[in-house]
């Protein structure tokens, strides 16, 4: 699959340099306004590290690919971890492959992964890596998997690539620079959110009903899902692929970690939408997360709480 490399796609607009640090991904804010020029506004370094970023994730995602796909569909070496989910020698194989990689070019830069852990580094530049999201996807088969990559500087996402091989599609977003899809044939193309703004129009994705009732933060989590126009389970990635670019209006999610929503929080809001938890701050590290257009976003979180 094409990289969809991006080219001169971050050279429009003035380098954000030396702005303030903003509310970072860990920092709660309860009033997140939403947009392109909203999200363009969170550039915390020059242009030239942001395309030097992006490229690396995109060359990354491209052997990372190759090596899932040399496991998918076959018997790939599987454990259970102590939280009782699944992880494949393909998901180490991944990750360690992205931290060497990153590691070799960036010594001083830190890493928030699924499977290696926490490292802060001395630069104030963290990548977040997810090798396989999907993995009990990926062990039984079902195409939807993925891997996911995000970097933030001076607490705020920057970047956000994610590359799902076994449907030879890939989305990317960096600040200020629009979110883009590429398809297996290497055609791209830049991708908005909806302009929904009824509830009753609306199609909402979710990961997993049980879970969001369950974590007892959602407990208007049935009655928003009777008032929409359609709702599916999509989950993972794919749930948060769809709100960017355009396809639904909401994916809502409960029990992730921070590695799963970094990359998607930065591609959904560079494509105009809009990320919280579900109380409204805007905290990769919640135990919930609703991505939406924007547009439902308010609406959306007061059904949620009932």
């Amino acid at each position: 699959m094409s990289t969809g490399a991006p080219g001169g796609d971050l050279a429009g607009g003035e380098p954000a340099v030396a702005l303030p640090p903003g509310p970072g991904p860990g920092v709660g804010t309860t009033t997140p306004s939403f947009g392109a020029t909203w999200s363009a506004g969170l550039r915390r370094v020059r242009e030239g590290d942001l395309t030097a970023w992006l490229s690396l994730g995109l060359e990354m995602c491209d052997e990372a690919d190759r090596l899932a796909m040399r496991w998918y569909r076959r018997e790939v070496p599987t454990v259970r971890k102590p939280d009782r989910t699944f992880v494949t020698e393909a998901d180490r194989a991944i990750e360690r492959l992205l931290r060497d990689r990153i590691h070799n070019l960036y010594p001083d830069h830190g890493f928030v992964g699924e499977e290696y852990g926490d490292e802060e580094g001395a630069a104030g530049i963290r990548w977040y890596i997810d090798p396989i999201d999907g993995t009990h996807n990926f062990i039984r088969g079902i195409p939807l998997f993925g891997t996911l990559l995000a970097v933030e500087a001076a607490g705020e996402l920057q970047v956000g690539v994610i590359s799902a091989p076994a449907i030879g599609e890939r989305w990317y977003a960096a600040r200020g620079s629009g979110a883009f899809q590429v398809d297996r044939d290497g055609a791209r193309r830049r991708i908005r959110t909806s302009d929904v703004a009824a509830i009753e129009d609306a199609q909402l994705i979710f990961t997993s009903r049980r879970e969001n009732l369950r974590s007892g933060l959602m407990p208007g989590f049935d009655a928003l899902i009777d008032a929409c126009w359609r709702e599916r389970g999509f989950g993972d990635f794919w749930g948060y692929a769809l709100v960017a670019e355009g396809a639904a209006e909401a994916m809502i999610e409960s029990g992730m970690h921070a590695w799963d929503v970094a990359a998607p929080l930065v591609i959904i809001e560079e494509a105009g939408g809009r990320v919280t938890d579900a109380t409204g701050a805007r905290d990769v590290f919640a135990p919930t997360f609703v991505g939406s257009n924007g547009h439902l976003h308010d609406e959306i979180l007061a059904r949620l709480r009932g």
